[in-house]
């Protein structure tokens, strides 16, 4: 899970089956160009890397509100409400009901939030 909200889970770049990123955090394997230039993750405000934007002073700051903006309006998912949630009821129980939500019908493994493709079984 991403300092923004985002579900790397459910990201193109996570899901595809070539070079796949590593996810937004992960210290190993590779990422994508924006994950090490992202502005949102590398902010001064957050100090450390395990926290989330919620728990900054600043939250949620424009940079902020400017990727929720366009995820709600491309993809129809919010990274405040994913940060709202997890504040709320714990990463946790966040993963399982994510897990639901991104969950193919056809073989249960996970859909993109970009462009709603199951890679594994090509569902939709």
């Amino acid at each position: 899970m991403a300092v923004c909200g985002m579900n790397c889970g459910v990201c193109a770049a996570y899901l595809r089956p070539k070079n796949k990123c590593a996810g937004c955090r992960s210290e190993l394997g590779q990422k994508v160009n924006h994950c090490f230039v992202c502005k949102i993750k590398l902010c001064e405000e957050k100090g450390n890397v395990n926290k989330f934007c919620f728990e900054c002073p600043k939250y949620p700051c424009p940079r902020l509100k400017q990727l929720d903006k366009r995820y709600r309006s491309k993809y129809g998912m919010s990274m405040i409400e994913n940060l709202k949630k997890i504040s709320e009821i714990g990463l946790v129980r966040f993963w399982d009901s994510e897990n639901k939500r991104w969950e193919c019908p056809k073989c249960g493994n996970r859909i993109c939030v970009h462009n709603k493709r199951c890679y594994f079984c090509e569902g939709k």
